[in-house]
């Protein structure tokens, strides 16, 4: 298997439970923890923190990214970020699903984005399915929110701090709480 291939796969939204999959998901962990440690580790100017992230994520990121160490993904291969896109210190990105981020997007500290979810029967639980999270355009996400496999979050959207996105969020709109639940238009 490799990347092409596999990304291919998550896109058909089939669990991940070949030993073929299994095996290179071993390895893009361990690559992405290769450089994440590389990364968290010691201080980076803007431009090394993109070079960092550029092999991260397999193609050189816009030169209007903004990232505040720490940064952890235990996959890396399948984020991707428009311009002008601001990540805050601490977030998680699982990514195998694939992560989008729309120009304007602010990402608060602490943020997880979670693309991977397991079969509910303790015979499935080691079986994963993975799901793309969206962000478009100027979507804010507040510290400490989680954002569910599946999920897209329309245009100017803000997801308030320590809320927990469960289903798409339309756009202009904020959402907050735990089920995320629309709060009002903007």
């Amino acid at each position: 298997m490799n990347i092409s291939d596999f990304l291919s796969y998550v896109k058909t939204r089939q669990a991940l439970n070949t030993p073929d999959i299994f095996k290179f998901m071993n390895e893009m962990s361990d690559e992405a923890r290769r450089i994440t440690f590389q990364l968290n580790t010691a201080y980076h100017t803007p431009e090394e923190v993109r070079r960092l992230l550029s092999e991260l994520f397999g193609y050189t990121v816009p030169a209007s990214l903004r990232v505040f160490p720490p940064f952890y993904t235990d996959f890396g291969k399948n984020i991707t970020v428009g311009e002008n896109v601001f990540i805050n210190a601490c977030c998680h990105f699982q990514d195998h699903g694939g992560v989008t981020l729309g120009d304007g997007c602010q990402i608060g500290h602490n943020v997880v984005f979670a693309t991977l979810n397991h079969g509910l029967s303790p015979e499935e639980r080691p079986i994963t399915y993975p799901a793309p999270i969206v962000l478009e355009r100027n979507v804010w996400v507040g510290s400490n929110a989680t954002i569910l496999q599946g999920v897209t979050i329309g245009e100017n959207a803000v997801v308030a701090a320590g809320a927990v996105v469960t289903r798409n969020v339309p756009a202009n709109t904020i959402v907050g709480g735990v089920p995320a639940r629309f709060i009002r238009k903007i």
